[in-house]
């Protein structure tokens, strides 16, 4: 039986949902490698996801929702970007991998908030201006297809940035381990 093609707004939500049990599962996880492999599905399934967002919906939606939402939306992007920057060059024994992980999915639990809340949310301001929402399905749709393609090939690129500057940042001593017991 042959799928119904999902709009823009619920393709995205059912992305939301897809990363929301990826992270249930992590949560989970005791083994190294399973954590790894969860981590690096996450990761992958965020990044297409900000992408789709950055380059479709959210120029889409530009004329169309509060100008300090969509800002928000990017800056919330960024802040995962790293996290998830992060997460892709550590391993499950690193020091701090689960806590990345962690706060990533409060990040991302966060940002899905923002864009899902009934009244105020940018979903659902986009789609009281009328935007084509079927049409906009397509590309998302068209495009994850792409990415997903690309990236099981070549792996996950360096994530870029749209609204950080790049600040050079100084890496301080790692917290001693009773210091950070306490």
């Amino acid at each position: 039986m042959a799928r119904a093609k999902l709009d823009a707004i619920a393709l995205l939500k059912e992305d939301h949902r897809k990363v929301e049990g990826l992270f249930r599962s992590f949560e989970k996880a005791r083994k190294a490698e399973r954590k790894a492999l969860l981590a690096k599905h996450i990761c992958m399934e965020l990044t297409i996801h900000a992408l789709i967002e950055e380059e479709i919906f959210y120029p889409a939606c530009k004329e169309a929702v509060k100008e300090d939402l969509l800002q928000e939306a990017y800056v919330e992007h960024d802040g995962a970007k790293i996290l998830i920057a992060e997460i892709e060059a550590g391993s499950p024994v690193d020091e701090f991998y689960d806590a990345k992980v962690k706060v990533l999915s409060e990040q991302i639990e966060h940002h899905v908030h923002e864009e899902e809340m009934r009244s105020e949310g940018l979903f659902t301001q986009a789609r009281a201006a009328g935007l084509d929402m079927d049409s906009l399905g397509e590309q998302l749709r068209q495009r994850k297809a792409e990415l997903m393609s690309q990236f099981e090939e070549v792996g996950i690129p360096i994530p870029e940035t749209r609204s950080f500057t790049g600040q050079k940042l100084r890496r301080g001593a790692p917290i001693p381990a009773a210091q950070a017991a306490e």
